[in-house]
């Protein structure tokens, strides 16, 4: 068995946890308490993402671990994802989505979908 938090390498030479917590389709006023006990339980991996519309919450929940004392914040890795309708605005989907989750940076930025959206959309 794999331990959770086992690193595994990426090709810039950063590691990233063998295994995160997904955060789609988290219920509004539960993914807070999911992400919290989450890092509580071990969890140092985060999965997120704008469309989820979750974002702040997941922030929420990682500032409140942070605070606890259960972890800092270079002991997480927090995944977010560039929606579709920000493809031309990278700069910007990035800015909402730490604004989104308080955060300074995120660990892993990827492409939600490689499909470019209506920019006029969310």
């Amino acid at each position: 068995m794999i331990d959770p938090n086992t690193p595994l390498p990426l090709n810039t030479g950063a590691t990233i946890p063998a295994l995160g917590l997904g955060t789609w389709q988290s219920p509004p006023g539960q993914v807070k308490t999911a992400v919290f006990h989450a890092i509580k339980l071990g969890y140092r991996h985060i999965d997120a993402a704008f469309v989820y519309g979750n974002e702040p919450e997941v922030g929420q929940a990682i500032a409140a671990a942070i605070a606890a004392g259960l972890v800092t914040r270079d002991q997480l890795f927090v995944t977010t994802k560039l929606w579709c309708t920000y493809h031309s605005r990278v700069a910007e989907g990035l800015a909402k989505s730490l604004e989104n989750l308080g955060l300074e940076y995120v660990d892993l930025y990827l492409m939600h979908w490689p499909v470019p959206m209506n920019p006029n959309g969310i």
